[in-house]
């Protein structure tokens, strides 16, 4: 699973399409490549009104295409040209979509869960169970998506949840459904530092646990998925409540 900066590596032959490119001749016929893509909702401020009101508000809202809706803006360039690319498999929840590239893309992206998405069942438990690796390129540290996974697994009281309301298309046309999930937002907690996520990632860093590197310009880092969840319940469970 990849999260990357496209500045912070700096030009590349071929620029965002070079970098896929790359990516797939790194992991080769064999291996697979994975990245959060989201979905650019401009209707998410309706999720910030009361439930009995969003249906009504998502009236005019685009149907959610997994196939065409563009990736979130927020997860970076390179998301979106991986959607783009030839080959590339999306999931279908439009709160927690991924793409994937290659021999196991179909089996990661397959069966993703509606609700919770990014919880067990989803394509960061796969991840998990079929041994696969974080690769930071450049990319802000609060970004590893897999700790969604971990705050799951991590026992802690009193997990904050959210109810966002999505318009996709059903069996019988457009509708607006629920989904029901971790706060992947606004955090499972209040947390009195500035992000946990970034300093789960930091002090992961610190103590040696990740491979680390440079890629074009960017200081990047490999984590084993499954030491990282370990180390990130371990620190939630110390430093949350």
């Amino acid at each position: 699973m990849v999260h990357a900066s496209l500045k912070a590596i700096g030009p590349v032959e071929g620029g965002a399409a070079g970098v896929v490119q790359a990516l797939d001749r790194a992991v080769g016929p064999d291996g697979t490549t994975m990245m959060t893509l989201g979905d650019h909702d401009e209707f998410a401020w309706v999720n910030d009104h009361p439930e009995p009101e969003r249906e009504r508000l998502l009236e005019d809202a685009p149907v959610f295409d997994p196939l065409h809706s563009p990736a979130d803006p927020g997860v970076g360039v390179l998301a979106e040209v991986f959607r783009q690319q030839s080959g590339t498999v999306v999931s279908d929840n439009p709160e927690g979509r991924f793409g994937a590239r290659g021999a196991r893309a179909e089996e990661l992206m397959a069966d993703q869960p509606w609700d919770d998405y990014y919880g067990p069942g989803s394509p960061l438990d796969k991840l998990v169970g079929l041994g696969g690796k974080v690769l930071r390129l450049g990319a802000d540290p609060e970004t590893v998506t897999l700790l969604h996974f971990a705050e799951f697994l991590a026992d802690l009281p009193d997990k904050r949840r959210v109810i966002r309301h999505r318009k996709v298309l059903g069996p019988h046309g457009p509708m607006v459904r629920a989904i029901e999930a971790l706060d992947d937002s606004g955090g499972i907690v209040d947390y009195p530092g500035e992000d946990y996520f970034a300093d789960i990632c930091l002090d992961y860093i610190e103590a040696g646990r990740a491979g680390t590197g440079v890629v074009g310009n960017a200081r990047s880092e490999l984590f084993e998925a499954v030491d990282l969840v370990d180390f990130a319940v371990d620190w939630m469970e110390e430093n949350l409540e």
